[in-house]
């Protein structure tokens, strides 16, 4: 808790992160945490599929957790909001 997220452009890539660390932060399990951030994203893009929001979860969490980086990352097709 406490991280700075605000580099990412994307709000639903900003929500998902920041979820996907809180839920680990109080003690949720890795698996836990992605079903619960893929569903997250389904919200914001109800478009997408259960295999694409896995996916781009996925992604996210090895670029911003996994790995900390902080550029940018292949993402949904939606603006930067």
């Amino acid at each position: 808790m406490g991280r700075d997220y605000s580099h990412i452009a994307r709000r639903c890539e900003r929500a998902v992160i920041t979820a996907y660390r809180e839920l680990r932060d109080v003690g949720q399990n890795d698996m836990a945490a992605f079903q619960a951030c893929t569903t997250l994203y389904r919200v914001h893009h109800p478009e997408a599929s259960v295999t694409e929001a896995r996916r781009l979860v996925a992604e996210w969490v090895d670029h911003h957790v996994t790995r900390a980086e902080s550029g940018p990352t292949p993402g949904c097709g939606c603006a930067a909001e």
